[in-house]
């Protein structure tokens, strides 16, 4: 099977052509002002060395940052009506309460508040008010917007409120974009309604990020289904993600994590990932990164829905350095990499400009660097090798030493040794493991439920049978589905031998 995984990073746009479980070819070019012109050379760089042309892919992998950096630089951000169900319950904290003023001007369309909503264990608290939602629905109309987000308290156990408001809102307002809470978040209402919320705003610009995509596999005559890659490691089709970009947030991140564990063959590890502006670290659980279980905060949004637990530095092969005092990152070049660093002709001094002098890297012009001072250089690594290992401390859950797996197109400024790590791992193809991360992408489904009245292995098997549900209608193959992860936690605060469960499977891409 030939798969060709793309990661679109802040500097670098990766590319490998991947058959079975063998790198063919791997290329990295300058990520693009427009992204999709950056993919495309990426292709072209990549079909080129193919003998049959790119015909003979049977899919191709993409992974972007095009959506948390819409939400980070507060762009391209669609207004929406957030729609709550859960009167009289729950008046106290309106939508959009929590977020930083300056993006919920940008985000916020009309708010309206209407009675519904479901206990804990899925009874409901009063009939939903349909002729309110009707009202709503028409409002929405006179203002003309164009995306709805729909949260109703306790949704993940009894969706009904949702699936009857969305059906309304649809029949009022032909093509109107709606996103219920249901489909993405876990129990908590207020940081599943943001993640509503963030998806909604987002659903146009991933509806023509990845219409750009597709042009831009069709301009490369690659006929091949197209997944996007999501936070957890695995993918959806195309068409599917367009509606969820949410899922898209960490994606790079994640697929750095999870080629480190294909290249490496190790499951279990601190992963510590340098691009050319930022140093991602996270730690493998059994093959994929660990998934956050607190709230995590985009753009200074509060949420709770499928995150890696990461620990994000300003630290990359770009990363400005300054000799007096001496600072290195957050700010970086970026993708003018190759125009201002000074191995390169261009006028900043960044870390892959110490990585050349310290001759730890081969790139650009040696000569130019030729007269920074020893000391600095020194210093600097000195600098950079303290940053790391206070991040694979922060990340750590245990005090013994632990393997560490090095990638990412800066990883030449991690050392041999640090502190509290029994080794330092290179693998081939280093440089590109998030995109091999992504090319080797799989389909998951996840369920997080309370279960009443049932022992913990039953709860568990009704989880698990559940989550295979989800990861089939995704697209996987039924016989390949294994669990990834287990959590169960009993709720003494409630009646009914109350537990809540959550359960991940995952499973290969279904053939076509």
């Amino acid at each position: 099977m030939r798969r060709i995984g793309i990661d679109v990073g802040g500097t670098n746009t990766d590319a490998v052509l991947l058959e079975d479980d063998r790198v063919v070819h791997a290329v990295k070019t300058p990520t693009t002002p427009d992204v999709t012109g950056g993919i495309v050379n990426a292709l072209e760089l990549l079909t080129a060395s193919l003998p049959e042309g790119g015909g003979v892919v049977d899919a191709v992998m993409i992974g972007t940052t095009h959506f948390t950096n819409a939400v980070v630089q507060r762009r391209d951000l669609t207004a929406v009506a957030a729609v709550r169900i859960g009167l009289p319950a729950s008046a106290s904290l309106p939508p959009f309460e929590d977020w930083p003023e300056d993006l919920a001007r940008l985000v916020r369309g009309e708010v309206f508040m209407v009675e519904g909503g479901h206990e804990y264990d899925g009874r409901p608290i009063v009939p939903l008010d349909t002729a309110a939602v009707r009202q709503a629905a028409r409002r929405i109309r006179e203002r003309s917007l164009t995306a709805v987000a729909i949260a109703s308290v306790f949704s993940p156990l009894n969706p009904t409120c949702e699936e009857e408001a969305a059906r309304i809102l649809r029949d009022e307002c032909p093509g109107l974009s709606v996103t219920c809470s249901h489909d993405l978040g876990r129990i908590g209402l207020l940081e599943r309604e943001n993640a509503t919320l963030l998806n909604a705003c987002l659903v146009d610009l991933a509806s023509r990020t990845t219409q750009g995509f597709m042009e831009a596999l069709a301009r490369s005559k690659i006929r091949a289904p197209l997944y996007i890659t999501q936070n957890d490691g695995t993918v959806l089709p195309a068409e599917q993600a367009r509606q969820f970009p949410v899922y898209s947030f960490a994606s790079g991140p994640t697929n750095s994590m999870r080629g480190a564990a294909f290249l490496s063959k190790r499951d279990d590890a601190i992963v510590v990932d340098v691009g050319g502006t930022t140093t991602d670290i996270g730690a493998l659980r059994h093959g994929f990164p660990r998934e956050a279980n607190n709230v995590v905060e985009i753009g200074g949004v509060r949420t709770l829905f499928r995150m890696p637990d990461l620990l994000s530095l300003g630290l990359g092969g770009g990363s400005l350095v300054a000799p007096e005092p001496l600072a290195v990152g957050p700010l970086s070049v970026g993708f003018r990499l190759t125009e201002r660093a000074r191995v390169f002709g261009g006028p900043d001094l960044t870390v892959t400009d110490i990585g050349v002098a310290a001759r730890l890297v081969d790139l650009g012009a040696r000569e130019r660097v030729a007269d920074l001072p020893a000391p600095l250089v020194e210093r600097t690594l000195a600098r950079i090798s303290a940053m790391i290992e206070e991040g694979v401390d922060r990340m750590k859950t245990e005090a013994a030493p632990v393997p560490l797996i090095a990638v990412g197109g800066g990883c030449f400024v991690i050392p041999e040794r640090l502190a509290g790590v029994s080794e330092v791992v290179h693998v081939p193809h280093q440089a590109v493991a998030n995109a091999v991360g992504a090319a080797i992408a799989q389909v998951s489904g996840e369920v997080d439920q309370i279960f009443q009245g049932l022992s913990r292995e039953e709860a568990i098997a009704r989880a698990r049978m559940l989550a295979e549900e989800r990861a089939v209608r995704a697209g996987a193959d039924p016989t390949s589905l294994q669990v990834v992860e287990v959590e169960d936690l009993p709720l003494a605060y409630l009646p009914g031998n109350s537990l809540r469960t959550r359960v991940r499977v995952v499973g290969d891409i279904a053939s076509h």
